[in-house]
């Protein structure tokens, strides 16, 4: 698997650099955006293009079918970034006209979510702690179902998992420090004595293998390079790979379970939160 690239190189890096900066002053957090566009830059550089006046609307449209968006809404996502860079470059005068004039792919109806119960959640972490060491690190059944316990029994976006610092968490009071959300807030989540009890052992585990944390380490990381923390790409794919061993009735209607369907199991939950209880 190609690593996406997380830099602008081309000779429009300025342009798309001027783009994310102007957009982060007004208090976005843009992250999402910036890896959408340094896909083009990217593309840019393996197409030999320099000036904003090389990039044509053939270009562009073969540069979109270049990248795998089976879904619409991913595709859509990634067309709409660069309509927006186009329109900005008009509006600041760096370009007369903007080349995109693709449009947008259907949307078609969508399917529920897959929602978890508690039983099925307690399935997906028991098979989650059981995978083995890899080249790629040790204690992977751990972390993975640490994580995994956090995105269920708290309702957090796998970025905001992957985030937590030592420092994030009140180990006295068992709240957890929740930093640049989706909307770049900050919010405070207590945690359940249960979970607190999942996340001393996560944290006893990991040190008495690699040494202790300092307060800025990421609370999740592979082997002894503690300061880069576990990417939350390779957290949905290790996801994909265990959910279909559970063998997880699906309803008509209902899309295959991904991810962030750990968050909407949350949010869905009854006044009684059997999470808590599952934690």
């Amino acid at each position: 698997m190609k690593r996406q690239p997380r830099s602008f190189e081309s000779g429009l890096a300025s342009s798309f650099q001027d783009f994310v900066r102007h957009h982060r002053a007004l208090g976005k957090r843009f992250d999402t955006e910036e890896r959408a566009l340094c896909l083009f830059d990217h593309y840019l550089v393996e197409q030999n293009i320099h000036q904003l006046s090389d990039i044509r609307g053939e270009l562009l449209e073969t540069f979109l079918k270049s990248r795998r968006r089976p879904v619409a809404k991913s595709y859509n996502h990634l067309l709409g970034v660069l309509r927006r860079w186009f329109d900005w470059l008009v509006r600041q005068q760096r370009l007369a006209k903007s080349p995109l004039g693709l449009q947008p792919r259907r949307m078609t109806s969508a399917r529920n979510p897959f929602l978890f119960n508690v039983d099925q959640a307690r399935q997906l972490l028991a098979l989650a702690a059981q995978l083995p060491d890899n080249n790629r690190g040790r204690q992977r059944g751990l972390v993975y179902s640490t994580i995994f316990a956090l995105l269920y029994g708290l309702g957090l976006r796998v970025g905001e998992v992957t985030r937590v610092r030592l420092n994030d968490v009140d180990w006295e009071r068992n709240v957890l420090t929740i930093r640049k959300t989706k909307f770049a807030k900050t919010r405070l989540v207590p945690l359940g004595p249960k979970l607190a009890a999942r996340l001393q052992d996560y944290r006893n585990q990991h040190e008495k293998l690699w040494g202790s944390l300092t307060d800025t380490d990421p609370l999740f990381s592979f082997g002894p390079e503690k300061s880069r923390p576990v990417n939350p790409s390779m957290i949905s794919q290790t996801f994909h790979r265990i959910w279909p061993h559970l063998n997880l009735p699906i309803p008509a209607g209902v899309a295959p379970p991904r991810l962030h369907c750990l968050r909407h199991s949350f949010s869905w939950d009854t006044p009684a939160h059997p999470q808590l209880r599952f934690i």
